[in-house]
């Protein structure tokens, strides 16, 4: 059987289902009888060897779905509660940028508090990553939903824009960044064939919310108000999202998932750096799309209705198409699609937006190929399980999302700041958004590459390369059990091994 030696994270609820096996991924693939032995993971285990479950203790084999679909709903509905209401931020901005409702407010400052909801939500993680450990995840989701109902409350009485940075701002991101960070890694725990599908549902439910509430924002806005259309957000999100805090369960303590906050060797791996410059660049990108794309149809011409329907469909189109990701990148490759999604992202950026955004018909067609826009939210979990393993996972995502604190900060500032005037206003906005992409896939292609030539470095048979696929800790328990690691090699060899792994035509 195999022994992990790692620990469980502390104060995780007795609810986690006793009868999976520590390491489904490679029980499922018939390699039951080798020991973990990398490095980093010695190391963590000495560090955290309180609470670990008794050495050799057998557990039946895991299989994946069962409650895993109840998890799914509910950290969904989460997402739409979360990601989702905050891409209706894109219609709380074009309102402000064109009332007087906060007196002496700039532009920038608007964009600001923005970029501050979702900053703020990437920043905590690594507390959030530690409260899981001591407090455990439901305890930890509704701390994030009593701060996100606060926040909304808060807004709700907003008459300066210090006000607004504080609520919408810092206490929205802060408890989208709880309910974010608390689930982001729960459905790679419950699922190995269909691990994409299942976490491409979930994070489609950020499109469906984004949908729903980019209609049901601009209507609240004319009918109620602004500050009972903050108010009503509060309490749904409150109920939705306290009901699911009933429903979620995790297995940490089946999986030894690590719950430490910073995993500062992760850094010295070429492959995390890789990773980390996907999201990155991504997600400037991404921001700017989703937050100025109201802004821009009235930029050139088209009604606030318009405006929100044009981002009403960039949101249907997420949650339609994150599931369609998730589905082709459990058949054809999670780095493949990630990939190959970033690239579409980049070429509507050029082809879409820029030639044919300023008449309506192409600003839909531009709207319906969202998917691509945000393909880092369904591809991240799962890609980073093939990167760092399942086991080091909330670390590395803990440190990913500080990594992508500064980028989603200022992204929309750095869209209005390059925004002129007339309908050619946003040319420059939509010149960087495609350039970032660029950067984004040659980022995920590069770490495509890597993975490559890790595993053709290592001989695999058939079955341990889907194995690997699935999971980098596979990868790292063959090197350790049978002394086939790659040796150095001269710097022009490793650049050529790379261009060359870029071409190779294989599901990975």
């Amino acid at each position: 059987m195999l022994s992990t030696g790692l620990t469980a994270s502390r104060g995780e609820q007795d609810d986690t289902p006793r009868s999976s096996s520590p390491t489904p991924q490679i029980l499922a693939s018939g390699m039951d009888d080798v020991a973990v032995t990398a490095v980093d993971k010695k190391q963590l285990s000495s560090d955290n060897s309180a609470g670990n479950s008794e050495s050799g203790e057998k557990e039946a084999e895991f299989k994946e779905g069962g409650y895993g679909w109840v998890v799914v709903t509910s950290v969904t509905l989460i997402n739409a509660h979360t990601w989702g209401l905050n891409s209706s931020y894109a219609v709380f901005l074009a309102y402000y940028l064109r009332s007087d409702l906060i007196a002496g407010a700039s532009p920038l400052s608007f964009a600001f508090v923005g970029g501050l909801s979702v900053s703020i939500a990437l920043l905590v993680s690594p507390i959030v990553t530690v409260c899981i450990g001591y407090f455990g995840t439901t305890t930890t989701l509704r701390i994030g939903t009593v701060l996100e109902a606060i926040s909304f409350i808060g807004a709700s009485f907003s008459t300066q824009i210090w006000h607004l940075i504080l609520s919408q701002g810092v206490c929205f991101g802060l408890g989208m960044g709880f309910c974010f960070t608390a689930t982001v890694g729960l459905i790679p725990q419950w699922f190995v064939k269909r691990r994409s599908f299942a976490n491409a549902i979930a994070a489609g439910g950020s499109g469906l919310g984004g949908l729903t509430y980019s209609l049901a924002t601009n209507a609240m806005i004319s009918n109620l108000g602004l500050a009972w259309a903050f108010r009503i957000l509060a309490i749904i999100s409150f109920v939705v999202n306290g009901a699911c805090t009933l429903t979620v369960r995790d297995r940490n303590k089946a999986v030894g998932a690590i719950h430490v906050a910073f995993h500062l060797p992760l850094f010295r791996r070429i492959e995390y750096w890789f990773y980390i410059g996907w999201g990155f660049f991504g997600i400037i990108s991404y921001i700017i799309v989703v937050f100025s794309i109201t802004d821009y149809a009235q930029v050139v011409g088209f009604t606030a209705t318009q405006g929100s329907i044009a981002a009403a469909v960039f949101n249907l189109s997420q949650g339609i198409g994150r599931p369609v990701i998730g589905l082709a990148s459990d058949r054809f490759g999670r780095l493949n699609v990630a990939g190959l999604g970033t690239l579409v992202a980049c070429v509507t950026a050029f082809l879409l937006w820029i030639l044919a955004g300023k008449h309506y018909p192409g600003l839909i067609i531009y709207a319906l190929f969202g998917v691509f826009a945000g393909v880092l939210w369904p591809c991240v979990a799962p890609v980073g399980a093939e990167v760092v393993g399942l086991q080091l996972l909330p670390s590395a995502l803990s440190m990913y999302w500080l990594a992508l604190v500064l980028p989603s900060t200022f992204a929309e500032v750095i869209g209005l700041c390059l925004r002129d005037h007339g309908v050619d206003g946003y040319i420059k906005v939509q010149t960087l958004t495609g350039a970032l992409y660029v950067a984004s896939f040659l980022s995920i292609w590069l770490l495509r590459s890597w993975k490559i030539q890790n595993m053709d470095a290592l001989d695999l048979d058939e079955q341990q390369r889907e194995a690997g696929i699935q999971d980098a800790d596979v990868i790292s328990t063959i090197a350790s059990t049978t002394g086939r690691q790659s040796g150095a090699r001269p710097i022009s060899e490793i650049v050529r091994a790379y261009i060359s792994a870029m071409f190779v035509v294989r599901r990975v």
